[in-house]
């Protein structure tokens, strides 16, 4: 048997699986956290991979190894190839300002037709502006940006060599220097920043690999972004979309063209396959669900089954979810409210329902910013924490009106890693096929959601206007 690898690096842990290269069967698998907070020294990557390792009894019997991990994150390498300072994670905002100022200085215009993104405080491209301004001797010191993933895969090599760094495109894509448009890195942009031109990683092209593994020589695939190699794990092709319901919520489709929106709605990354992937990012999702399980007085896990007993609308009754500000409409000072409070809609059920509505709601305008750019939705698939309320599902159903398919559960990044390992080794234009262990739950659309929409957008339209 043909045994392959996938590894995910994410924010809080470090997952690995093991699965046969033919039918994608799950052999073995391990994990281990990563430390908390927004920023991290690599090292500790590179500690939580070899204890997930270990834990999956090691990779001594596979063939073929690819990582996945959270994308931008900005990790400094000096001329020796050691880490200049802790990584800038994703979820670090403390370049927002660097974020504005790149964007005033070659407008939004710009950064769509040139890195298919506007800048965001997450884009590696802001974090490495607030190094220049904030530690210019970091600054001065760094000869190389990569990604978390770049620096796993090169670590695996156990090369020290800069120009032995390479990357995926799905992950570039998202750096905001990297055109997903003409495949190539926008020259100048971090010469502007750091004052003169540093190694970044080559770009690798989907089946290429990184070169072997130290231990055990076995090939390395190119790697991925976490949200392209769930949609790959998924086997998402054209046409599908795929909502993620997690503390955000997440809203991607597989293009066969790249997108580029100045407005910032929609990110216009790359995905493991040679295609694109459009994606459509809100700050509120699970969380909202939390604060009203919290309000009424309930564990979340009750919150369906009290939402089930009113219809798709509340009767009326619409939650703004913006209770950590928004990011898909861009709002970030905003805050949560309640429209269509009665007497009768004054329930710890009504309450329920109008949370849930919300996260379908905002998912499903996040959806429309996609379709503006061409997206044309065939399939959707519903991953994630929150895919697990029924009632979610089909208040999804109901307003996207096309069937919602819930995948069994599962690590669909470091799934997405395996099925890359896996296509490193058999070739071709398309990766393995590979069968889920349990077919998707099919949820049909039962009553027409676009009142309900138009009441949310009217709703949240008022803070748009202000």
């Amino acid at each position: 048997m043909v045994l392959v690898a996938g590894i995910d690096s994410s924010t809080q842990s470090c997952k690995v699986v093991v699965r046969d290269a033919e039918s994608g069967r799950l052999v073995r698998s391990g994990r281990a956290a990563h430390p908390d907070g927004t920023e991290v020294h690599p090292d500790a990557w590179w500690s939580a991979l070899t204890e997930a390792i270990a834990a999956a009894d090691g990779l001594s019997d596979v063939d073929a190894i690819s990582v996945a991990g959270q994308q931008h994150g900005m990790v400094t390498l000096d001329e020796s190839g050691s880490v200049v300072r802790p990584a800038l994670l994703w979820n670090d905002t403390r370049s927002a300002p660097q974020a504005r100022r790149l964007i005033e200085e070659r407008g939004a215009a710009w950064w769509a037709e040139h890195t298919g993104s506007v800048p965001l405080p997450s884009y590696t491209v802001t974090k490495v502006a607030w190094m220049a301004e904030q530690e210019p001797d970091n600054a001065a010191r760094t000869a190389a940006v990569a990604l978390p993933h770049d620096w796993l895969t090169w670590r695996l090599t156990g090369s020290s060599e800069l120009a032995d760094l390479v990357t995926d495109r799905s992950d570039a894509s998202g750096t905001g220097y990297w055109n997903p448009g003409t495949a190539a890195y926008e020259d100048g942009v971090l010469a502007e920043l750091l004052g003169r031109e540093v190694t970044l990683p080559r770009v690798l092209a989907p089946t290429e690999s990184s070169g072997r593994a130290q231990d055990g020589g076995m090939p390395l695939g190119p790697g991925a972004g976490d949200n392209a190699a769930a949609a790959l794990a998924l086997g998402a092709g054209p046409g599908d979309v795929v909502l993620s319901v997690g503390t955000s919520g997440v809203v991607s489709a597989v293009a066969e063209h790249a997108v580029q929106d100045a407005s910032g709605l929609v990110s216009g990354f790359a995905d493991a396959t040679g295609r694109f992937l459009p994606l459509a990012c809100t700050l509120n999702a699970a969380r909202v669900l939390d604060a009203a399980a919290r309000m009424i007085g309930v564990p979340v896990s009750e919150l369906d089954d009290l939402a089930g007993g009113v219809p798709l609308g509340a009767d009326g009754l619409v939650l703004v979810p913006y209770l950590e500000g928004e990011r898909t409409p861009n709002l970030p000072t905003a805050t949560g409210s309640l429209h269509g409070l009665t007497l009768a809609t004054s329930t710890p059920a009504h309450l329920a329902r109008a949370a849930i509505d919300a996260v379908a709601c905002s998912l499903g305008e996040a959806l429309r910013a996609l379709t503006g750019h061409g997206v044309e939705p065939r399939r959707v698939l519903l991953v994630g924490g929150g895919a697990q309320s029924r009632t979610l599902r089909q208040a999804l159903a109901d307003l996207l009106g096309i069937p919602v398919e819930v995948p069994t559960p599962g690590e669909y990044v470091a799934d997405g890693a395996a099925r890359q390992a896996a296509w490193l080794l058999v070739g071709g234009d398309e990766p393995p096929t590979w069968s889920p262990a349990e077919p998707a739950v099919q949820v049909e659309p039962r009553t027409d959601g676009q009142s309900v929409l138009e009441r949310y957008r009217e709703a949240t339209g008022q803070l748009l206007d202000r």
